[in-house]
């Protein structure tokens, strides 16, 4: 698996990655590998590290969700970069094949979320349930297909848990093959991608983008992806 981990950017604060789908963000009860052993193990090898590598987790991406991924490799790195996000500043964009086309074309949705940790399910609750957090993102539906499909453009305010496939349901607009939120069938993967990631550098504060494609497969296939996204590389 470590061969086939995709870097776009490393230097001796950072390392940009792209996550595939199906792939968990850090160690969970499956057991399976995830993005955060894969990366320690890149560079405990490439770079040959004694001992444990530190790493530094900063954002997730669910585990049915692929796209670019930003990791520290120090301390201090992890650290600014976890002011980015609570600050705002780092800037997280999305494509997402919606089901339906909700009401309006482009809207900012803010919604409450608790999860239920029991059924791994997040739920939309009124502002003053205990324990309800904030979840705020901008859409906007930029292309039809002819099946009835829609892809959107979202940009990720605050990174709740399952957060773009539960408000989306909520609006009456499923991913998808996103079964869990009202989906109607499933398919191989979820399609929701994380496509761009901007932020500050933590060293040199300068500002770094990086943008990837989604796979060439369906539903992504049924768009003009290019067309949205621009020139950009690589290709999933």
């Amino acid at each position: 698996m470590k061969e086939e981990l995709k870097v776009l950017y490393e230097d001796n604060h950072v390392i940009v990655v792209l996550k595939p789908q199906g792939i968990p963000s850090q160690a969970d009860k499956s057991g399976d590998d995830d993005m955060l052993g894969l990366v320690k193990a890149y560079i405990k090898e490439k770079y040959l590290k004694e001992g444990n590598v530190y790493l530094g987790l900063v954002h997730r991406l669910d585990r049915p969700t692929g796209g670019v991924m930003v990791f520290a490799r120090t301390s201090k790195a992890a650290a600014r970069l976890s002011d980015q996000i609570r600050e705002g500043v780092m800037e997280k964009r999305y494509l997402a094949v919606l089901t339906a086309k909700p009401n309006a074309k482009k809207a900012r949705l803010t919604h409450y979320l608790v999860k239920d940790q029991a059924n791994n399910m997040v739920k939309v609750v009124p502002m003053t349930t205990d324990g309800a957090k904030k979840a705020i993102l901008d859409y906007n539906v930029i292309e039809d297909s002819a099946e009835g499909l829609y892809l959107a453009d979202i940009e990720l305010h605050t990174g709740r848990s399952h957060q773009i496939r539960v408000q989306m349901s909520t609006v009456g607009a499923p991913l998808y093959g996103d079964v869990k939120y009202g989906a109607s069938a499933a398919y191989g993967n979820l399609a929701l991608w994380a496509y761009e990631l901007c932020f500050r550098h933590p060293t040199t504060n300068k500002i770094l983008r990086f943008r990837v494609y989604p796979p060439e497969t369906k539903p992504w296939s049924l768009f003009n992806i290019e067309k949205h996204l621009g020139f950009i590389t690589p290709k999933n």
